[in-house]
């Protein structure tokens, strides 16, 4: 017999919902094989199975809140293997020959992310509904989302028009029926917010309660950018093995500003200000879960390269539900793209206990004024919004119109010049 315990949670997690289980009770297991998801206000926890065998009793059912290396199940002894006996055939006799018996072991169903299994159980989806399309056949929220559209889709089209009926005198006009009490014409669901959620939640209260937040905006012309990426991508790509996007330039030119102005890179703590002498950028990137900000270690000391290929595991591992602990804690300064949603323009929420956060939107072409001439460029607005508390405002403007300056002209900022 062998337990089934919650993983070790760290020092800043306290306790954590028991959102499924992906095996049954009496099922056989092996070892390693994932046989529960564990969700906390930062991240999912996958509990492994210690060892080979049958989860014999499930002790803590999903929805449960459990606490750190807490007994959730129990495994047994593996299934004895039935032993085939060889059949009696007569003297002379043909014996008809029987289908081998299979040893292949029978495919388990693929992975379900928490979100999607909630999303499929209200709706009444099964496995054979969804194909997923994360790693390793995973099944993701979006993939539940893209069936329901289907449905949906197909449920819109219009039916084939039924033959005219045989004409009959008219009939005296009757008001319409009332609609009947708990029709369908005004559905509502109610539905626990996950922990992630509702951290986002507290966390937003606390930056709006707790720090002096304003927001200063500005506009970058990103055809220097563009035009840097469009001459060496595909050589860059065929190099590094991964594409060229606009987050690492941003990366660049936001750590070149920390370094001119370090109290937009500090932070506080009680009555103290913390100078961080180091720069750990916390990249914005949505997952089925919410919004969650991975970290950049020491962004200074990447290349473009490793940036970009920073940025791509994060996005893979928040899709999967695969970040750490570690992947999300700390940060000295955020940087959140709305433009890949089409937002032209927006106020960032502080990160506490960061001082700021740059807000990217989507590039637009606009008429501008260039050396006395109206041109069209492809134009982006930022904001920066900071804690007034510890930036001062002409600090904060200086900042974004250094972005704004290293940014129109990015080999200079690359050559470090």
């Amino acid at each position: 017999m062998s337990d089934v315990t919650v993983p070790v949670f760290p020092e800043s997690v306290s306790d954590g919902t028991l959102v499924a289980w992906r095996r049954h009770a009496g099922e056989a297991v092996a070892r390693g094989e994932i046989l529960a998801d564990i969700e906390t206000d930062k991240v999912v926890f996958e509990v492994p199975a210690p060892a080979d065998g049958t989860l014999t009793e499930i002790v803590v059912p999903a929805g449960s809140t459990v606490l750190s290396g807490q007994l959730i199940a129990k495994l047994g002894a593996a299934p004895a293997r039935e032993k085939q006996s060889p059949s009696r055939v007569a003297v002379g006799a043909t014996a008809p020959v029987a289908p081998a018996p299979s040893t292949a072991k029978p495919e388990l169903p693929a992975a379900i992310m928490p979100a999607a299994e909630k999303l499929m159980r209200e709706r009444g989806l099964g496995l054979a509904d969804v194909t997923g399309s994360g790693k390793d056949g995973r099944v993701l929220k979006e993939d539940v989302l893209r069936v329901l559209a289907g449905r949906e889709t197909a449920a819109a089209r219009p039916k084939p028009a039924a033959p005219p009926p045989v004409a009959s005198p008219p009939a005296p006009a009757t008001k319409a029926p009332a609609r009947e009490e708990g029709g369908e014409e005004r559905p509502e669901r109610r539905v626990a917010m996950s922990r992630l959620r509702a951290r986002i939640a507290e966390r937003l209260v606390e930056a709006q309660h707790t720090a002096a937040i304003l927001t200063t905006f500005n506009e970058v012309n990103m055809q220097p950018v563009m035009a840097l990426r469009k001459r060496y991508q595909e050589r860059f790509e065929q190099e590094h093995g991964v594409r060229l996007g606009f987050m690492s330039f941003f990366v660049k030119a936001s750590i070149e500003a920390l370094r001119r102005f370090p109290e937009v890179n500090a932070s506080i703590d009680g009555s103290d200000v913390i100078y961080h002498g180091f720069f750990d950028i916390g990249i914005a990137v949505s997952s089925p879960r919410g919004l969650v900000v991975p970290i950049l270690r020491d962004a200074d000391q990447l290349s473009m390269a490793q940036i970009e290929a920073q940025i791509k595991d994060f996005g893979q591992k928040a899709q999967e539900g695969k970040l750490a602990i570690e992947d999300i804690t700390g940060g000295t300064f955020s940087i959140s793209n709305g433009g890949v949603f089409g937002s032209l323009m927006s106020t960032p929420i502080l990160n506490p206990p960061q001082s700021a956060i740059l807000g990217m939107h989507k590039i637009q072409e606009r008429p501008i004024a260039e050396n006395g001439e109206v041109v069209i460029r492809p134009m982006m607005y930022l904001a920066l919004s900071y804690d007034h508390r510890l930036v001062d405002g002409r600090e904060a403007v200086q900042f974004l119109v250094a972005i704004k300056e290293l940014l129109e002209d990015p080999a200079g900022m690359l050559l470090e010049m």
